[in-house]
């Protein structure tokens, strides 16, 4: 039973840890001035509409993953550097906000099931938070980091884009993602529990 319960939780987890984080990109996109994904239905918590296969199994397999990238067209944000920036982060400040909202809900309520799916609930969002903040296409940490390349180094940018697949692969199957969202991952752990404490 308790293993069931551990499988129902963390289908759970999943499915919040996607949706919020997806919603967060879509919504800060809208507020920026582009409604792409608003108009493909990606403005949504809906999890069917943002799962990616692969990514999926990444995050049962190893408890981090990815979802189908919200589109976004940069042409309609009035400052592409600023607006590129805020919405690579958003995902990520979506999974930390929902993160605390379990921490507050862990600290104020005695139920196991809801404690439970609480818990996981926050385990699966800083893992997706971290792990989305890696410098690999299509995840956010190289939506921040390819803000500020300049336009002259697009020919590399565009071949190391085009590997990028192969390369997240490789990170998840030989584990070497843990050397930079480990330190990540600990940074936001503090900040959540910082709120179990206040």
């Amino acid at each position: 039973m308790s293993s069931l319960n551990d499988i129902l939780a963390s289908l759970v987890a999943i499915a919040v840890a996607i949706s919020v984080h997806e919603f967060g990109h879509a919504y800060a996109a809208h507020l920026l001035g582009d409604d792409t994904a608003k108009m493909q239905g990606r403005m949504t918590l809906n999890p069917s509409r943002h799962v990616d296969p692969i990514g999926l199994i990444a995050m049962i397999i190893v408890h981090i993953g990815w979802a189908k990238p919200v589109p976004v067209n940069s042409s309609n944000f009035k400052n592409y550097k600023v607006g590129n920036l805020i919405v690579s982060l958003a995902g990520v400040v979506a999974n930390v906000i929902t993160a605390i909202v379990c921490v507050l809900i862990n600290k104020y309520v005695n139920m196991y099931a809801i404690n439970l799916i609480a818990y996981t609930t926050i385990l699966y969002n800083l893992g997706f938070a971290a792990f989305n903040l890696l410098p690999i296409p299509p995840l956010d940490g190289w939506g921040v980091i390819s803000t500020f390349i300049p336009y002259k180094w697009s020919e590399y940018v565009y071949k190391y884009e085009s590997m990028s697949n192969i390369i997240l692969l490789i990170v998840i199957f030989t584990g070497a993602y843990r050397i930079i969202i480990s330190p990540i991952h600990a940074v936001l752990w503090k900040i959540v529990r910082f709120f179990y404490f206040i």
